[in-house]
């Protein structure tokens, strides 16, 4: 396996593209699935998880095309998806490929509003409980599917097709609402979806299936209503910039000091981050070419935050939060919501000197004059990048075990980040 060795105590200057969002592109990629013309996706990610997609979408028959940068595109240039579901020749997304990326089990939408049909694994092969499929289900269950589980397996029919119907969901959930939005996009009659996730990934999958010819309203909204079209049309549609990968590099330079500027980098997209970059001492400046963040001779002041669906502070930026503020001057606090289980990096940032309290999905981390560094262990992959966050300011080298997970969400970091004046390497093996 890869690792990555970094030499902390170099401040970052320059500029880092930021490129097209993973959280975006992936259900983007799925709700391909909803026509049998061509949609072309421009600017996506080159991501471990995206390469899985397309992997997981040939099972069904999908033809997808990829275009790489042209003579004279900027290095970091997005790749271009033409994306062909003419003829799905499986409607069964089996255990072996759903089992490696949770994300995939969303194909069970257009699947079912297109085919009439569909067996998915559930994710992990796991019965439903942690993260759980249910409010997807029930969601599908509205439209009028019908549901059961079988070994391991959802199997959804709808012979007669989906029925448009007010589908209310009892907390938030990103994956639920991407699922009830792709399925009622070919739904007949209106669909009302209360308490949606309002995230910006939401409204970039909605954007695209309206400019496929669907007819949906209030993305972004907690109110989502959705009128069924008999089909839908190929298109072409650029995915928005990748939010979580802006948060991280700004809290990096946060972290070191310097200025960079966050090349295509949209503010309106963390607006809550961003305020508590700004709380912590960052200097941020937003222009037409994207957002500069700076931190010169001040220090790292501790904050507060808990977690919540967006426009709250984004759960996947909690773990880069922390390594930030194991430099502050002062006590943080730190509140998970959304997911347990994700202060797994809190372990591997003590060893490079952090101090770190957890009760319960409260963290209080108590600000230390320096780190210091030493072999880590990426645990998963927003804990991998806060690793690297940390090592960047750590007094001497750090070596960063089990890389691949960095792979899935962030691309060519290595790269981004020497340009910038970081010591980084990766090592093969």
């Amino acid at each position: 396996m890869d690792r990555i060795r970094i030499v902390g105590g170099n401040p970052l200057n320059g500029t880092i593209p930021i490129s097209g969002a993973k959280n975006a592109a992936l259900p983007l990629m799925i709700a391909g699935l909803l026509t049998d013309e061509k949609l072309v996706l421009e600017n996506v990610p080159r991501l471990a998880d995206v390469s899985q997609l397309q992997r997981i979408l040939g099972n069904h028959g999908i033809d997808i095309t990829v275009n790489g940068k042209r003579r004279g595109d900027d290095a970091y240039a997005g790749q271009t998806l033409e994306i062909d579901a003419r003829v799905i020749v499986d409607t069964t997304a089996p255990y072996e490929l759903v089992s490696k990326m949770r994300a995939s089990f969303w194909v069970i939408a257009p699947l079912l509003a297109r085919m009439g049909e569909a067996k998915v694994s559930l994710p992990g092969g796991c019965a439903i409980g942690t993260r759980p499929v249910d409010f997807h289900l029930d969601a599908l269950r509205a439209l009028g599917a019908e549901i059961e589980i079988d070994a391991g397996y959802v199997l959804a029919r709808a012979a007669k097709g989906l029925k448009g119907a007010r589908i209310v969901f009892p907390k938030v959930s990103v994956g639920a609402t991407h699922t009830a939005l792709m399925a009622a996009s070919l739904a007949e009659g209106e669909t009302v979806i209360e308490n949606a996730a309002r995230e910006p990934e939401i409204v970039d999958v909605a954007d695209c299936i309206n400019a496929m010819g669907g007819r949906i309203e209030g993305q972004g909204t907690s109110t989502i209503r959705i009128v069924g079209v008999p089909r839908l049309k190929g298109a072409r549609h650029c995915v928005l910039p990748d939010r979580i990968e802006t948060g991280t590099y700004a809290m990096a330079v946060a972290m070191t000091g310097g200025d960079v500027l966050l090349s295509g980098a949209r503010a309106d997209l963390l607006d809550t981050a961003l305020d508590t970059l700004r709380e912590a001492g960052a200097e941020i400046t937003v222009s037409n070419e994207g957002l500069r963040v700076k931190r010169n001779g001040a220090g790292i002041s501790p904050v507060n935050v808990t977690t919540a669906p967006f426009p709250g502070f984004p759960t996947d930026l909690q773990a880069q939060l922390m390594a930030l503020t194991t430099r502050a001057g002062g006590t943080s606090r730190i509140t998970e919501t959304i997911f347990e289980n994700r202060f797994m990096h809190v372990q591997e940032l003590a060893r490079l000197g952090a101090r770190i309290h957890l009760d319960g999905e409260t963290a209080t981390i108590e600000g230390v004059e320096r780190l210091k560094g030493a072999p880590v262990m990426a645990t998963d992959l927003r804990a991998s990048v806060s690793l690297v966050i940390g090592a960047l300011a750590a007094e001497g080298e750090s070596m960063i075990h089990r890389v691949y997970h960095l792979d899935r969400g962030f691309e060519r970091l290595e790269e981004k980040l020497s340009a910038c004046g970081a010591e980084i390497e990766r090592l093969a093996g």
